[in-house]
C-alpha cells in the first residue's frame, strides 16, 4: 500500500523537496500538499521584477496546477493547517478536516519580522514578503503623487525601494546601521550603493533609528525617526529580517529553537516528521539563502525514500544585483591584527574590489560594479589555496595570473569542473559541460536540464560563457549592450519604464532614463517611437521625423535613388479596374519596371521622388491603398484561391486572408509582418514561413507562428488548432497585438518568439481566453487611432504643395 506524505507548505524549499522525490520515485507515496496561500511554489526570489513591471506574476510559477495535477498532488491552497496530532499521525485543517499521514513534511517558512513600534499595525504598515504584499505595492504605484517610506537597507528592502521607484512612487529607504547591506558589503561598498540609489532618485537614510509610526484614521500617514524628523507615506514597508516559522511545529511539541531542529537527515525529533527550508535550524544554524535551502531539498527526497543522504552546510556566496549595480560578497571581510587587505578601486567606472588575506590565503571579498571574476575569487575562499606568487596581480582576476591579461574567457576556461557556477541551485561548471555535451547547446536548453540561472538568474552570463568554452565558434553569447550610444540601457530596461513609470513623451522617456544626448539619434529615435505608439496610442502622437526615410515617403528607396511604389491588393485579390489604374501609372510616370512581387502584388520600380505623391493620388483614386512594402507594419498576407476554385481546398483561404488583411493593415509593429493562408495543407501559399500563418484542414485551421524565408529560414510553430474562422481572428490578432506590446523593436517574430518561449505565447492568447480579448481590445483600439492610408492622407494638392514641391524644386535646381 502507497505511503501517504503531507507537505505543510508550498515554498521553493519544499516545491523542490518535492521534485526530486517525483523524480526518483513518482510512486513512493501519496501527496497532500497545504499552503496558507491560495497559489502553489513560485520564485519569491522574482517577486522583485514582478514590482517593477519588468514580469508578470505568471512568468514566476514554479509549479501550475496542471504539473500538480500530472504528478497526483492532492492540493489544498489557501488552507492553513490549525494543528499535528502526533500520536494519531493526522494534520488537522482550520475547518477541522483530519488528513492522516505516514511522512509529515515541515516548509512552513518564516515570518517577516514586524519592529513593534507605536502604530505598526496601522492599515498601511505591511511586510515584504508574498505576492499580495507587491500587489499592495502596485497599487500604490497607481496614485498620483504617491509615497512610500520603506525600513530596512537589506536586499529585500532596497528590491521593494527600486521597485516602488520604478512604478513611480516617491521612496526613501531608512536604515539604522551605518551603511547599507552590512552584512554583505562593507562600508566603501556600501557606499558606492547608497551613491547609486541616490542617483536613481532613491532617498537614503543611515544611521536612522526609528520611533514611531504617525496614523490618521486608522492608516499611516508618516514615519516619526527619533530625532525628531518626520517622512510622509502612504505605504510603510517593513523589511527587516525574517523569522522562522515554528509555531505550528512548538505546538506540535517538536524540538524546536530559533528553527525547527533537524540532524543531518533533515529528520526532527520525531523520526516521521522532516522539515526543510527557512524554518530549518540546522547546528544552530538558520538560513535565508535558496542554495542551502534546495541542497536541504535533495537530502529530503533522499532520506523519504530510505536512501543515505547527509545534509553538509557548505561555504556562502553572495551574488546579487540590486537596481542595477552588481554586488558579491563572500567569506569573512572583517578585519582583524592578521589581515591585510587588497583593494582596486575605480570611481569612474564606479567599481570597487577588496580581497581580504590571511596567512596568504583569500578569506574574503567583496565586489561592487565589476562581479565578473567572483566564481574565481570564490574557488579561492573555499579552496584555501596559496596566492604568495600571484599576489601582485590577483586583483585583477584570472586573466591576469601570469603577468598579462588573456582571453577573457580564459577565467571560465581555468575554472576547475568542481566550481559553482549557479549558486542557488548548486550547480556546478561540469554539470553544465555534461549536459552541453548530452546536447544542450544553448541557455534555454542548460537551464531546462540542469536548473542553472533559473533562479534569481544573475549567473546567465557565466552559464553563457560555459556554453561559449564549451562549444567554440559554434555559440555566441549574446552581447549585453544599451539601445544605443544614447543611453547605457537596454531596449527592454526602456520599455519596462515607459510602462512602469507611464512616459508619455519622447522628452519624457529620455528625461526619466538620463539620455546622454538630448535628442536622441536615428537608433533610438524609431525605437522610441515605435514603443511609445504601441503603449499609449490614446496619448501619444506619431512623430514622422522619428521614421525610417522609407517609412517617411511611403515608398521603398532603391539604390538609384528612385523609390517602388506598391499598390495593397487584399489577399493578391485584383480587378480589371485595378490593373489599368497600375498600368495607366505606369505609362503617365515613366515607370521602367513592373514586377509580379512574392506577395503576390505588383510592385512599381524605378519612380522618382517628386512624382510619389502624384502617383499615389492617381491610384487611390481608383480605389487602391498604400501596401506598405516599406513599413514595420503588416506587409502582406498570401493566399491561394482556397475551396471556392481548387479541388484540395478545405476552407475559404481566399476570404480569410483577404478578412485578416483588411484588419490588420496599418499596424505598426516591432518588425516587417508577413501573413499567409493556405487553403489545404498542400500549402501553395508558403503560410508555413510566414510570421503568422494559417493552414485551412477539414477540421477548421492550424494557426503557426514565427516562421521566415530570408537570411534565416525557419518553419513555423503550431500556436494552435481551432475550430471556427472567428478563432483564428482572434488568435491571429492577439499574437500581432502581444507582439506589439513586449518584442524588441526590430526583432522578427521568430526572434521574440524564440526569447520567450512558445508556451508563454500559449500560455497568454491560447490557454487564457480572457487575456486574448484584452489584447484584440487593445489592438482595436490602435486601429481605430492609426489605421491612416498615408497616400489618401498626403497626396492632396495642399499636402503635396507643402511637403513634396520644395523637394521637387530641389531636383530641378540641382538638375540645372
Amino acid at each position: 500500500m502507497t505511503e501517504k506524505l503531507v507537505i505543510i507548505g508550498a515554498g521553493m524549499a519544499s516545491g523542490r523537496a518535492l521534485e526530486e522525490l517525483l523524480k526518483q520515485a513518482p510512486d513512493a507515496y501519496d501527496v497532500t500538499l497545504f499552503n496558507a496561500e491560495p497559489r502553489g511554489n513560485y520564485d519569491r526570489i522574482m517577486l522583485s521584477p514582478v514590482l517593477s513591471g519588468d514580469k508578470k506574476f505568471d512568468d514566476i510559477i514554479i509549479h501550475t496546477s496542471d504539473w500538480y495535477e500530472e504528478n497526483g498532488v492532492t492540493c489544498r491552497f489557501g488552507e492553513k493547517v490549525a494543528k499535528v496530532d502526533r500520536e494519531r499521525k493526522v494534520v488537522i485543517a482550520e475547518n477541522g478536516d483530519e488528513v492522516p499521514y505516514d511522512k509529515l513534511l515541515f516548509g512552513t517558512g518564516s515570518n517577516p519580522f514586524i519592529i513593534p513600534l507605536p502604530g505598526h499595525d496601522l492599515e498601511g504598515v505591511i511586510a515584504y514578503r508574498d505576492l499580495e504584499d507587491t500587489n499592495r505595492m502596485i497599487a500604490l504605484g497607481e496614485k498620483p503623487d504617491a509615497k512610500a517610506v520603506v525600513i530596512g537597507g537589506g536586499l529585500l528592502g532596497l528590491e521593494a525601494a527600486a521597485g516602488l521607484k520604478l512604478r513611480g512612487v516617491d521612496v526613501t529607504v531608512v536604515h539604522i546601521m551605518g551603511h547599507l547591506m552590512e552584512r554583505q558589503l562593507d562600508e566603501a561598498a556600501g557606499y558606492l550603493l547608497r551613491k547609486a540609489l541616490l542617483d536613481k532618485g532613491i532617498k537614503v537614510m543611515c544611521s536612522a533609528n526609528s520611533k514611531e509610526i504617525v496614523g490618521e484614521d486608522g492608516h499611516v500617514k508618516a514615519l516619526m525617526l527619533d530625532d525628531g524628523t518626520e517622512l510622509p507615506c502612504d505605504l510603510l514597508v517593513m523589511a527587516v529580517g525574517i523569522r522562522p516559522n515554528v509555531a505550528l511545529a512548538g505546538d506540535a511539541g517538536l524540538s524546536v529553537g530559533r528553527g525547527i531542529h533537524v540532524d543531518d537527515q533533515m529528520i526532527t525529533s520525531d523520526e516521521n516528521i522532516l522539515a526543510v527550508g527557512e524554518c530549518v535550524e540546522h547546528d544552530g544554524n538558520i538560513f535565508g539563502l535558496v542554495a542551502p535551502l534546495y541542497d536541504q531539498a535533495k537530502v529530503v527526497a533522499k532520506t523519504l525514500i530510505g536512501e543515505e543522504a547527509t545534509f553538509v552546510q557548505r561555504e556562502i556566496s553572495t551574488k546579487l544585483k540590486v537596481t542595477g549595480c552588481d554586488l558579491f560578497s563572500a567569506g569573512d571581510f572583517a578585519e582583524g591584527d592578521t589581515r591585510e587587505d587588497i583593494v582596486f578601486r575605480d570611481p569612474a567606472r564606479g567599481v570597487y574590489k577588496r580581497l581580504v588575506l590571511e596567512d596568504n590565503k583569500i578569506v574574503g571579498a567583496v565586489m561592487y560594479g565589476d562581479t565578473a571574476d567572483s566564481n574565481w575569487f570564490f574557488g579561492m575562499i573555499k579552496s584555501g589555496e596559496d596566492i604568495s606568487e600571484m599576489r601582485e596581480t590577483l586583483i585583477f582576476g584570472p586573466a591576469f595570473q601570469g603577468g598579462a591579461p588573456l582571453d577573457p574567457m580564459a577565467a571560465v576556461a581555468a575554472l576547475p569542473d568542481d566550481a559553482e557556477i549557479c549558486g542557488c541551485n548548486g550547480i556546478s561548471k561540469g554539470e553544465i559541460v555534461s549536459a552541453i555535451n548530452d546536447g544542450a547547446t544553448d541557455l534555454a536548453a542548460v537551464r531546462a536540464v540542469t536548473k542553472a540561472s533559473g533562479s534569481c538568474g544573475t549567473c546567465t552570463g557565466l552559464v553563457e560563457q560555459v556554453l561559449g568554452v564549451t562549444l567554440g565558434d559554434d555559440f555566441v553569447i549574446p552581447a549585453a549592450q544599451g539601445m544605443c550610444n544614447c543611453t547605457d540601457l537596454s531596449h527592454e530596461d526602456v520599455r519596462r519604464m515607459i510602462k512602469s513609470q507611464e512616459l508619455k513623451s519622447m522628452a519624457a522617456v529620455m528625461q526619466e532614463c538620463g539620455w546622454k544626448t538630448s535628442c536622441g539619434c536615428h537608433s533610438c529615435r524609431p525605437a522610441l517611437n515605435f514603443y511609445l505608439l504601441a503603449d499609449w496610442p490614446l496619448e501619444y502622437q506619431d512623430d514622422p521625423q522619428s521614421r525610417f526615410v522609407n517609412e517617411r515617403n511611403h515608398a521603398n528607396i532603391q539604390k538609384d535613388g528612385t523609390y517602388s511604389v506598391v499598390p495593397r491588393m487584399w489577399g493578391g485579390i485584383t480587378t480589371p479596374d485595378e490593373l489599368r489604374a497600375i498600368a495607366d501609372a505606369a505609362d503617365k510616370y515613366n515607370v521602367p519596371t513592373v514586377k509580379v512581387t512574392g506577395g503576390q502584388r505588383i510592385d512599381l520600380l524605378g519612380v522618382k521622388k517628386e512624382d510619389l505623391p502624384a502617383m499615389w493620388y492617381d491610384l487611390n483614386q481608383a480605389g487602391m491603398v498604400s501596401g506598405h512594402a516599406y513599413s514595420k507594419g503588416l506587409r502582406t498576407v498570401k493566399t491561394c484561391v482556397g475551396k471556392d476554385h481548387c479541388r484540395f481546398g478545405t476552407q475559404d483561404s481566399t476570404g480569410l486572408g483577404i478578412k485578416l488583411e483588411k484588419l490588420l493593415w496599418g499596424s505598426w509593429t516591432p518588425h516587417k509582418v508577413k501573413l499567409g493562408v493556405s487553403g489545404c495543407p498542400r500549402n501553395c501559399a508558403e503560410a508555413t514561413c510566414k510570421d503568422i500563418g494559417i493552414v485551412c484542414v477539414d477540421s477548421g485551421y492550424e494557426v503557426s507562428v514565427g516562421g521566415a524565408a530570408g537570411m534565416d529560414v525557419r518553419e513555423t510553430e503550431l500556436l494552435a488548432k481551432v475550430a471556427t474562422e472567428e478563432e483564428a481572428i482572434a488568435l491571429t490578432t492577439a499574437f500581432m497585438q502581444i507582439y506589439r506590446e513586449n518584442a524588441k523593436y526590430l526583432d522578427r517574430a521568430y526572434k521574440w518568439v524564440a526569447k520567450v518561449g512558445l508556451d508563454w505565447v500559449k500560455e497568454q492568447i491560447v490557454d487564457d481566453l480572457a487575456q486574448r480579448a484584452e489584447l484584440v481590445e487593445r489592438f482595436e483600439l490602435s486601429q481605430t487611432i492609426y489605421r491612416k492610408d498615408p497616400w489618401a492622407e498626403q497626396a492632396t494638392p495642399e499636402y503635396n504643395r507643402k511637403k513634396w514641391q520644395p523637394m521637387a524644386d530641389l531636383s530641378l535646381e540641382a538638375a540645372e
